[in-house]
């Protein structure tokens, strides 16, 4: 039986889009110099956000329109797994890099054939996915990313540990919260993209509702500023944080880390590293909690709608 960590380190990584890329090799090696970085700080978890290959177009070919970003993306998307699931084995480390654009061969006849997924490649050379189930208004737009929403979510199982990913959008839905506290998930990762304060407020908001009602730990991270391709292009605002549920045992105010918004920086971008209180959290979940319920559905409840007033 595998020993679960009691704790676990991870490094959530705010990619500067900006910062431009020659090559995948290029970007690989950037991956590599990040991943020697937290490991040396005792990281087995490095997380980059959703869409941080967005800074692949920095070496896209020139004049590619926003309708083919997505398709040129996803050709290089294959290539880019193979480099982070090599330097996962050789280095000892998880990595999730990113969210990237997939073609999908499973696309029904009619369907957009493309998907946003989430790998997590993982030190034995096992490799898990998980894609984006809402999509937001801007990657369904035939004039600009189109693809296609997934239809089922994944418990990944790593070190005795249980985790699910959430893509952005994907956390702020309130039904999709409840399949996933009832999986009880030792870890929540949340890599996002939002080009506003409103979106990160959303997301990082939602993060903390999910870790009060999982009772679990919850990392969000997102990119900033905009992929270097020459041309006007929307930036990105964003940091990253973790949540832990409210209880006393754990600082009571549900932060576990956090490093404040940006637009941009100057260099790669920053690096939260923060440690997750495994068996603190489990330990709560189990009966030592101030007020948690356990796993709760609202399933059961009737609706009342009352026309008069008693």
């Amino acid at each position: 039986m595998t020993e679960v960590p009691a704790d676990l380190r991870i490094a959530l990584w705010v990619v500067n889009l900006g910062r431009a890329s020659s090559s995948l090799e290029d970007w690989g090696d950037l991956l590599e110099r990040q991943v020697v970085t937290v490991k040396e700080q005792g990281a087995e978890l490095l997380v980059l956000p959703e869409y941080a290959c967005e800074q692949w177009l920095s070496f896209a070919p020139p004049g590619l329109p926003p309708t083919g970003e997505i398709a040129w993306m996803a050709e290089q998307a294959p290539y880019a797994r193979e480099i982070a699931a090599e330097l996962a084995i050789r280095h000892g480390m998880a990595i999730l890099p990113g969210s990237m654009p997939v073609r999908d061969p499973q696309a029904a006849h009619g369907e957009v054939p493309f998907v946003n997924r989430a790998w997590l490649c993982l030190p034995d050379g096992s490799v898990f996915h998980q894609d984006k189930l809402c999509l937001t208004p801007g990657e369904q737009d035939p004039d600009d990313w189109q693809l296609s929403p997934a239809r089922r979510l994944t418990l990944i199982h790593w070190r005795g540990l249980r985790l699910v990913i959430l893509i952005c959008l994907d956390c702020e839905l309130p039904d999709l919260a409840a399949h996933v506290s009832a999986l009880q998930p030792d870890l929540i990762l949340v890599p996002s993209q939002t080009s506003r304060p409103s979106g990160y407020h959303r997301v990082f908001h939602c993060a903390r509702a999910r870790a009060v009602e999982s009772m679990t730990a919850v990392a969000a991270v997102g990119v900033i500023g905009a992929a270097a391709t020459g041309r006007p292009r929307e930036g990105y605002h964003a940091g990253a944080a973790l949540f832990l549920p409210c209880e006393s045992a754990l600082g009571s105010d549900g932060n576990g880390g956090f490093l404040p918004a940006l637009d941009s920086c100057d260099d790669e971008g920053p690096v939260l590293s923060v440690d997750i209180p495994i068996e603190r959290l489990r330990t709560l979940r189990r009966g030592g909690a101030e007020v948690w319920p356990g796993p709760w559905s609202a399933r059961h409840i009737e609706l009342s709608e009352e026309t008069e007033p008693f």
